[in-house]
């Protein structure tokens, strides 16, 4: 998506310079993401997790569950003393104070493939939450654990768990004068991350497809804005938009049917809504105003945006029935890059107070805007798809990474990355 700040700065140079250099990729990278829990709930689920067999078998199994559960900032790791498979124990891990005991097999079974059990106690009921056997190849292991945590969130949290999404976001790695700017796509905790393009020329927005398959971007090849749709397991690509001037801020209607852009056609950025089957173009607003950051409400019936018609930028909602448009946001100076909650009741958006560009969140029934990060200079929240956390841009050190922080502000997390400058994050659906 392009603030406003970058859309004023294209308006007035007409033109970026940079060097020459297109590349398609699909491999692994060295900049890996690792998760790093800064912040958790005071009242997180004291939780003991067995190793599910000896490490040369477990394939990293237990490991995967624990971080994924301990860096949710919702659980607390605990040893156990008691075995995990005698009924009598649940007594030994009362005293403790362990609320919750997970224990698991791994079986070879020949061929590559393991026999995996999970099993999920709940220890003050007394009770077995959950028991599968699941039959996979050797090389699927961590994808089954990330499951594995999500039934074990949604067991104990009534939450549906977010460790099987992935982040899609943008590497700047530069060499001088120079830059290489990479789209990638890794899992939640960092892992698995894939080079999808890399370029010498910037690239900006990664939008994920409701499907969560293809991702639209903005790039700056050709020294000229276009906006590209591109097949994560392919890697082929489609040219969307490349109208003269400004292509950016693309987003997927929820029905994927539809991707809402902003284009200068008519001299000022404004907000435009392309069919993708049809490929008809319709401009949805006008005026003078600088109109950007479109996003869609959870029911597709509107689109939230922002816009500097009011003097300063604000998050304005249109309504697509009628056209009708309402300034949403009404406390600070500005207030961009919103989306909204899987709820539709609430938004969450960058924020200025003072000099620092925060992470916020607005009640929209109440107004009640609530402040999730102080430090820092923030930016391109995106929030997951269960509502529970959103990943955005931070600075820190002159270096950009990305943060993770809970839609209340209780559980915060530091994506640092083994090189290169991490940007523009976006997370994908279920």
């Amino acid at each position: 998506m392009l603030l406003l700040c970058q859309i004023l700065k294209l308006l007035k140079t007409g033109r970026v310079w940079l060097g020459a250099g297109l590349l398609f990729l699909a491999t692994h990278v060295y900049a890996v993401l690792e998760l790093e829990l800064t912040q958790g709930v005071d009242n997180a689920v004291s939780i003991a997790i067995f190793p599910f067999a000896e490490p040369s078998l477990d394939g990293g199994i237990t490991a995967v569950i624990s971080n994924d559960l301990k860096n949710s900032g919702r659980f607390k790791l605990v040893n156990a003393a008691a075995s995990p498979d005698l009924a009598a124990n649940f007594v030994a891990w009362r005293a403790q104070k362990i609320e919750a005991v997970v224990s698991g097999q791994v079986k070879q079974i020949g061929g590559g493939q393991l026999v995996i059990t999970v099993k999920l106690f709940d220890v003050y009921n007394k009770n077995k939450l959950f028991e599968k056997e699941y039959k996979i190849k050797k090389e699927q292991t961590r994808k089954l654990a990330h499951h594995i945590s999500d039934t074990i969130y949604q067991q104990l949290t009534g939450d549906r768990g977010i460790f099987s999404t992935r982040i899609a976001y943008v590497l700047v790695e530069r060499h001088g004068r120079k830059a290489l700017y990479k789209l990638q796509v890794a899992d939640s905790d960092g892992y698995n991350n894939r080079t999808l393009l890399a370029s010498r020329f910037p690239l900006m927005s990664p939008a994920w497809s409701p499907d969560g398959k293809k991702i639209a971007y903005v790039s700056f090849e050709g020294h000229r804005a276009a906006i590209y749709v591109q097949d994560i397991a392919s890697g082929r690509r489609e040219l969307l938009s490349k109208f003269p001037g400004i292509n950016g801020a693309p987003a997927w209607s929820p029905d994927g049917r539809k991707v809402a852009l902003v284009l200068t056609l008519t001299g000022y950025p404004k907000i435009h809504i392309l069919d993708l089957a049809t490929k008809k173009l319709e401009r949805v607003t006008d005026g003078w105003s600088l109109d950007t950051e479109p996003n869609w409400s959870p029911d597709g019936g509107s689109l939230i945006f922002t816009s500097n018609r009011g003097g300063n930028p604000q998050i304005y909602r249109l309504y697509l029935g009628n056209k009708k448009v309402e300034r949403v946001t009404f406390q600070g100076i500005y207030n961009a890059r919103a989306a909204f909650t899987p709820s539709g009741n609430a938004i969450v958006m960058l924020h200025q107070e003072g000099d620092m560009f925060s992470i916020a969140h607005e009640d929209l029934k109440a107004g009640r805007l609530t402040l999730l990060t102080r430090a820092g200079l923030n930016e391109s929240p995106s929030i997951a798809p269960n509502g529970k956390m959103i990943v955005y841009a931070t600075n820190s050190n002159s270096r950009g990474m990305l943060a993770e922080v809970s839609v209340d502000g209780r559980v915060k997390l530091l994506l640092p990355a083994g090189e290169g400058e991490v940007q523009e994050p976006a997370w994908s659906p279920f």
